[in-house]
């Protein structure tokens, strides 16, 4: 007899340090934490097998043990087995929108590097070369031909103001100034006013934003805005700051669908990545209403 239980108390052993490796091993859960339960459960049967036999043997009381870590085990594979509740629902579906989000904001960000980088090659690089062209041909011909040095020099300062348009151009498509400068309110109210839909702005825009979010949230209310000016036939815009909403409504033909198409989509994707929410209620015939939920 001692000798079997000397065997089991090997036998538990080993299960116990391959549980362990295998608790290590595993992604945080419930399972892990089942794991957990029988490395616990195999180590303290290992100690009550090895103690039974260091004082001699005699009646086995370490089989009490054994049956009650049995049942313990058995309760928790049982709850670990069911299916998961609302909240670890709502949680798996969360970490699947963070780890989705993430990989989309990577993606956003690569292209939109790659974009800045064409805009100043293509504009304000190109137009910087005809301008040191310009000056160079205006300083070979100042002293045999002043006027037509003159007009070189004219064309020259066209140029550079260009340049100066093209690069405010990029700076203001990676962050505008007037949203560092006056807020989110301000810089949206400085936004509708180039527009050809007329757009009212009402209430007070959320205050304490982090500059990320802020950012989001100033793209996708241009891009909602946009979009009414595009594809809605609209004669009226409204955006209306209520705490942590932002609600972008217009009276135009209605029928925004969030699953078509790459627009509203690329809002949704870009509040992702900030925590915020996009909802779009758009019936055909209109009105269509855009509501940001930006996260507390």
């Amino acid at each position: 007899m001692i000798v079997l239980a000397g065997v089991a108390a090997a036998l538990c052993a080993a299960a116990a340090v391959y549980l362990f490796r295998l608790f290590l091993r595993m992604v945080p859960g419930r399972r892990r934490w089942l794991a957990a339960t029988a490395t616990f459960g195999a180590g303290l049967a290992t100690v009550d097998l090895i103690v039974w036999v260091a004082t001699g043997g005699g009646y086995f009381w370490p089989a009490w043990t054994i049956l009650g870590l049995s049942a313990l085990l058995s309760l928790h594979a049982w709850i670990v087995s069911r299916p998961p509740g609302r909240r670890e629902r709502e949680l798996a579906a969360r970490v699947g929108t963070l780890t989705r989000s993430r990989s989309e904001a990577l993606d956003r960000q690569a292209a939109e590097l790659k974009r800045v980088e064409r805009d100043l090659h293509d504009g304000a690089q190109a137009r910087m070369v005809s301008l040191a062209l310009t000056l160079g041909l205006a300083g070979r011909m100042v002293r045999h031909d002043p006027d037509g040095a003159e007009r070189l020099l004219d064309e020259a300062r066209s140029t550079a103001r260009a340049a100066l348009d093209d690069l405010r151009a990029v700076m203001h498509s990676i962050h505008p100034p007037v949203l560092a400068d006056r807020g989110l309110g301000d810089a949206v109210r400085a936004l509708v006013l180039d527009l050809a839909v007329p757009v009212t702005v009402t209430g007070e825009a959320p205050s304490g934003l982090n500059a990320a979010t802020e950012t989001a949230a100033y793209f996708a209310v241009a891009e909602c805005l946009s979009n009414v000016v595009k594809h809605s036939g609209a004669t009226a815009a409204e955006v209306t700051f209520a705490d942590r909403l932002i609600t972008v409504t217009d009276d135009g033909t209605g029928g925004a669908d969030l699953a078509a198409g790459t627009g509203l989509r690329g809002i949704a994707d870009r509040l992702d990545a900030v925590d915020a929410r996009l909802e779009v209620d758009s019936p055909p015939g209109g009105p269509t209403r855009i509501v940001l939920r930006i996260p507390i």
